[in-house]
């Protein structure tokens, strides 16, 4: 996975597809989350998940209405696609991502 910051988010919005993971880092849930988003992430080569510390983009968390983390957000050219906070598994994880166009 590709840790970006707030800088870099809006182009990537605009691009055909970008997949965020949303984390912080005292929490444990995202501690988990992240390690079956690397399995995903390995699988998919073809495939740029990035994550960024939600505790650095309160304006993007207000305006996308990110109510928790972990959370994995997908957008399709600028458009939010999916907003996805429960984690169940990295077979849910994986199937999510080709389901929303990988």
């Amino acid at each position: 996975m590709i840790e970006i910051n707030a800088e870099n988010i809006p182009a990537l919005i605009k691009s055909d597809r970008f997949i965020l993971y949303l984390y912080t880092p005292f929490c444990g849930t995202c501690q988990l989350a992240k390690r079956m988003l690397t399995v995903v992430d390995e699988t998919l080569p073809s495939t740029d998940l990035y994550m960024a510390n939600l505790n650095y983009l309160p304006g993007f968390a207000e305006k996308w209405e990110v109510e928790s983390v972990p959370c994995l957000m997908i957008f399709e050219e600028g458009k939010l696609q999916t907003k996805q906070y429960a984690f169940q598994s990295v077979e849910f994880l994986y199937n999510l991502i080709l389901k929303d166009g990988a």
